[in-house]
């Protein structure tokens, strides 16, 4: 089973991936910039595999860049709480 299948598992390894890079002693614009590209990455490349990964997926695409930066900044805050 892949982490895209279930939403949970997707937030679980987002958030041991955000660690794995605070650990390393990443900037928060860096951890940022990092989820932007990913975002980026997820809604153009990688076809949503449940209901809020399509969601995720259809707001990126209507998001003005700015926005985009800031639902990247919302999921670093989701995943790491």
């Amino acid at each position: 089973m892949s982490v895209l299948d279930n939403f949970e598992q997707w937030k679980s390894f987002l958030g041991e991936r955000l660690d794995a890079i605070q650990g390393e002693g990443t900037a928060g614009g860096a951890v940022s910039e990092m989820a932007f590209r990913i975002g980026n990455y997820l809604a153009n490349e990688v076809e949503p595999r449940n209901e809020q990964e399509k969601l995720l997926s259809d707001l990126w695409k209507v998001a003005s860049e700015e926005e985009q930066h800031i639902i990247a900044n919302l999921m670093v805050k989701l995943v790491g709480k």
